[in-house]
């Protein structure tokens, strides 16, 4: 061999090590690079959510602070609008510190023209009661028009949606709520004598056109919980609360004109502290209640132990407090989120379902009247210097915590808290619940039954083609497995989605049945097969081909589990097996469940565990072999005590890779579990994976919306898990390969 040989040798081994070295960090470092894309997407979700002074008046407004009754301002944060006792609504430009109009409201009931009281709504609605006791309900409205050849203008107008009449007897109500929704008005006075007058009247269109008004009167006499400090009624005017200073919250249903009824009545809080404002939640469900001593809470109804027919005002959240009384409470109108506005000038900001408190605002001037505004991106507020001051809310995520996607989670319209994964609703007003652990659950469920099908099936295959049969049959065999795992997952999710799903939900009890009929049918065929062992036919077949003989026998075991399945369904289920599991086990059979991922995901694995395993069976080294067979031990006791263990490592390792595809499958698991997010172990119901959580939820996740980024976190968790997993196989196969190196 020449010197110039060698040399040019050496050089193409350095150049390919270098080649080689290099695609190796080049895949290190993308995958690394994917890690930290969506760790930046996902980290955001864990920044606190902040207000920045947006815009404060120069110059202390002409009214006077103790005239304005109620603040407000546009979703665009461009202009505020106050209400002032003359029933006037000012409009203020934020960008020049500006008045831009002004609209006074005509009195209703010829009413003096002085507005005695007005309690801000959502959606910049307001309950107004009159110097002559008259009351209705006003709504600004605020119109963006956008141009072509300059930038866009606000117009804004006021709506008085309903009027009611002064009172007959003339008496001022202390406290006045009215609502107005879909041809609806209702209005609750809270009278001198500690009753509640509710007025209810509707409007109603039928299909020729005729009006129809029906109008009722009803005076409510709360016969416990001492002096009422205020009253709330939700959007709707279905529903009438009230809070007592002696700490006793109460609830009246009112889903019929005339027709109310007392249905919670309790005592909120032990220590018998005031109530002092009240205030619905986003979606009309929870109430939310401050109290004298600063305390904000949240209630909504649940169902009692002790009578699960009727739900029960309950308290659910505690949210931060306040240094005294609690005297507003403004809720979003996005959110769950809520402003909540101390006797000390002091605004807080909290979530609901997330028990986070968001921020505090503490201005040099105490903060008099304040409000959010409807898409919750900005605070407005007038302090006692007669100012504007507005704050822009910026960043974070308030319904996302540890606590909500790791925990569990007391919802709306849930008895008990919950681990719960549902991302949208019907309505605007949902409760957006977005826990990972059923995720997480369905992919460990999921994985877990396809690998208890998969396991037993490539192993005892692999040993089978590699040990026992002929070289002939292994040629073909091996690669058929292996061209299995180039079918494409869709066409393996379709196939036992649409064919074999409904075979599986008819003959569900055969099936049940084969899992018994099979191993016996297995066990009675080899101890039938010992006396013709020496028969030359017999030791021909052992040779290599014993599953020629074994297929009669398993179709003959196929049908009598056919028959037998269907007799045992008869005899003790009556003919059907659904209907039993469902009124007498309490379960439900869902046609894609555990059993066809488990056929599913595991035909998509068992090429991988299969040819790993193979191809380690078959590297063992022959002279172990040989050696053992030539002191006397059998092809089993050969394959069990030496083979086996000398293949421990790659075994392991293929049985984890197998599982790293189980978890990592999409097409399959989306295609055949139903997708249905449920935390239960049955065969019989569905789940939902990570991977397919993200692939349905993606396409309608707005991006940089709370759902987009949590998807991203679930793809971050996803890459743990199966790092974790990975590197726990490493390790396990390290010390099986150090352990039984002694057979190499």
């Amino acid at each position: 061999m020449s010197a110039e040989y060698r040399k040019r040798v050496k050089r193409w081994d350095r150049i390919a090590t270098w080649v080689i070295t290099g695609g190796g960090m080049a895949v290190i470092a993308a995958v690394i690079l994917i890690l930290l894309l969506i760790v930046r997407v996902a980290v955001p979700l864990f920044e606190s959510q902040e207000a920045r002074k947006f815009w404060g008046s120069s110059n202390p407004s002409t009214i006077e602070p103790d005239t304005v009754l109620a603040v407000g301002m546009d979703d665009y944060l461009e202009t505020g609008v106050l209400l002032d006792r003359a029933g006037r609504f000012t409009f203020v430009n934020f960008a020049d510190d500006s008045t831009i109009g002004e609209i006074v409201l005509e009195p209703p009931y010829e009413s003096p023209s002085e507005i005695l009281a007005a309690i801000p709504h959502h959606g910049l609605g307001y309950s107004l009661l009159w110097a002559n006791g008259a009351a209705s309900f006003a709504r600004v409205v605020f119109s963006r028009d956008h141009h072509v050849d300059r930038p866009p203008t606000t117009a804004f107008r006021v709506d008085t949606l309903a009027e009611f009449a002064p009172p007959e007897d003339g008496l001022i109500p202390i406290r006045t709520v009215t609502r107005y929704h879909d041809g609806r008005a209702t209005r609750a006075d809270l009278l001198h004598d500690n009753r509640i007058r509710v007025t209810q009247e509707v409007e109603e269109t039928d299909l020729f056109g005729n009006v129809s008004r029906d109008s009722h009167v009803s005076v409510l006499d709360p016969a416990v919980g001492g002096e009422i400090a205020d009253i709330f009624v939700d959007t709707e005017g279905l529903a009438l609360f009230a809070g007592t200073k002696d700490g006793y919250l109460m609830r009246w249903a009112m889903r019929r004109v005339g027709t109310i009824e007392l249905t919670d009545s309790l005592l909120a809080f032990e220590n018998n502290r005031a109530i002092s404002t009240l205030s619905m939640v986003f979606g009309d469900v929870s109430l939310a209640v401050g109290d004298e001593q600063g305390g904000m809470t949240v209630w909504f109804p649940v169902r009692p132990d002790y009578d699960p027919q009727r739900r029960v005002l309950s308290h659910i959240h505690t949210l931060k407090s306040h240094r005294g009384p609690v005297t507003a409470i403004s809720p979003s109108q996005r959110t769950k989120s809520l402003l909540s506005l101390g006797a000390d000038g002091e605004l807080h900001m909290d979530h609901m379902t997330s028990n986070k408190h968001l921020f505090g605002l503490r201005p040099e001037s105490p903060i008099r009247k304040a409000a959010l505004s409807s898409r919750a991106n900005g605070i407005i507020g007038l302090d006692d210097a007669g100012r504007l001051n507005v704050w822009a809310i910026e960043g974070g995520y308030p319904e996302a915590t540890w606590g909500t996607l790791f925990g569990k989670v007391w919802y709306e319209n849930y008895d008990e808290p919950a681990f719960v994964w549902q991302s949208t609703g019907a309505t605007n007003a949902f409760e957006p619940k977005t826990s990972l652990v059923p995720l997480v659950f369905g992919s460990f469920k999921g994985t877990l039954y396809a690998m208890l099908y998969a396991i037993p099936l490539a192993l005892f295959g692999a040993i089978y083609t590699s040990q026992f049969t002929t070289a002939r049959f292994r040629g073909v065999i091996k690669p058929a497995v292996e061209v299995m795992a180039a079918l494409p997952s869709v066409v393996i999710g379709f196939l036992i989605a649409l064919w074999l799903a409904p075979i599986v939900e008819v003959h569900i009890m055969p099936f049940a049945v084969s899992l018994a009929v099979f191993p016996a049918c297995f066990l009675i065929f080899i101890v039938l097969w010992q006396p013709f062992r020496n028969l030359k036919l017999a030791r021909h077949i052992e040779r290599g081909y014993e599953f020629i003989a074994f297929i009669p026998i398993m179709l003959l075991a196929g049908v009598a589990a056919y028959f037998i399945g269907h007799f045992v369904e008869d005899m003790l289920f009556a003919g059907d097996f659904h209907r039993w599991l469902f009124e007498d086990a309490g379960r439900n059979y869902d046609q894609r469940n555990c059993i066809i991922i488990a056929f599913g995901l595991g035909f998509a694995v068992i090429p991988i565990i299969f040819s790993i395993t193979e191809d380690s069976l078959s590297n063992v080294p022959q002279r172990l072999t040989a050696a053992s067979m030539a002191l006397g031990a059998t092809r089993w006791q050969t394959v069990w005590r030496v083979v086996l263990p000398s293949a421990s490592p790659c075994i392991f390792a293929a049985i984890m890779i197998g599982f790293g595809r189980a978890v990592g499958e999409t097409m399959i698991v989306l295609m055949a579990t139903g997708n249905t997010p449920l935390m239960e172990w049955s065969i019989f119901t569905g789940m939902r994976t990570l991977s397919a959580n993200i692939a349905v939820e993606i396409p309608e996740a707005p991006v940089g919306g709370t759902l987009y980024r949590i998807l991203f976190l679930s793809a971050v968790l996803l890459f743990i898990l199966t790092s974790i997993v990975n590197t726990a196989a490493e390790l396990v196969r390290q010390y099986l390969r150090k352990r039984y190196a002694q057979f190499q």
